[in-house]
């Protein structure tokens, strides 16, 4: 059993930062609002996207690019890199869009002389479906069992993000604890969604929606071997519905361009940003 030392919380919690010096020292701090002045970029298209190729990131550059495959030629957009590792999240432009200074934000401005600002992923994603009516069912049972999952995955992926994945693969010290705390829970989540799609093809019945785009590239990206090198560690290989369902999605090829929009880190495969569809020529 490992031996955790002892701490006891101060009556008032400072923030140290030199005590806090890591690869994420520019994400985390306790304040908002920005620390730097910049305008963010601006293309030729009415939807513009500021965003990294993170699990959140990628479920809108999915969806947007699904909405391409399915002939929405309005859903053409561009893809604004944001550094979140620079810091550019805390740039006067970013934080007009998103005063929480998460990546992705969106702003569309096809609505004219009213440009609508839309911030947290599942947010854009819902808003997305209904710009478009499409991806979301619009009969009401099913209609509710998409918001249902949709939140689910947003209330459950910080489990998995920043629960599980900074003990198990970023934290500067392995702590046991944390870590079988995080695992149980999301060797639960994934026994969760496996069941769901024991009889079902995608996570809502038949057809594809919003909540698919919001759950892969967490869950999916899990089971695949993607994210956080922890596929033998979760024994992944025993939620054999979730691999099935996780492998059919990776294979559309709108998945496939969405999901390397942004990668700025993955030269060979990633692109840096997406302004047209030429810009994956060579890519996939």
């Amino acid at each position: 059993m490992q031996k955790l030392s002892k701490y006891t919380p101060p009556k008032v919690w400072k923030w140290e930062k030199e005590n806090n010096e890591n690869r994420f020292s520019n994400i985390n701090r306790p304040i908002s609002g920005a620390t730097s002045n910049k305008v963010l970029p601006k293309g030729i298209h009415p939807i513009q996207l500021y965003s990294l190729g993170t699990p959140n990131g990628v479920k809108v550059t999915v969806m947007l690019e699904e909405l391409l495959e399915a002939g929405y030629t309005n859903a053409e957009y561009d893809a604004w890199l944001i550094n979140i590792l620079e810091g550019d999240q805390f740039t006067t432009g970013f934080v007009d869009i998103n005063p929480n200074s998460k990546i992705p934000a969106l702003v569309d401005y096809s609505i004219e002389n009213q440009p609508q600002r839309v911030f947290e992923s599942g947010s854009i994603l819902f808003y997305l479906a209904e710009k478009f009516d499409c991806f979301f069912p619009t009969e009401r049972q099913a209609r509710s069992e998409t918001m249902s999952w949709l939140m689910w995955q947003m209330g459950s992926g910080p489990f998995l993000g920043g629960g599980f994945g900074h003990f198990y693969a970023y934290a500067p010290h392995k702590i046991e604890y944390a870590i079988d705390r995080f695992s149980m829970e999301v060797k639960r989540q994934l026994d969760v969604l496996d069941k769901q799609l024991e009889h079902n093809q995608f996570i809502v019945g038949a057809e594809l929606t919003i909540a698919d785009f919001a759950i892969y590239p967490w869950y999916g990206a899990m089971v695949r071997g993607l994210l956080y090198d922890a596929k033998d560690f979760l024994e992944v290989e025993s939620y054999t519905h979730l691999i099935r369902w996780a492998k059919q999605l990776s294979e559309r090829p709108a998945f496939k361009r969405g999901l390397i929009v942004n990668r700025a880190w993955d030269t060979e495969k990633g692109i840096k940003e997406r302004h047209s569809s030429t810009d994956f020529e060579g890519k996939i």
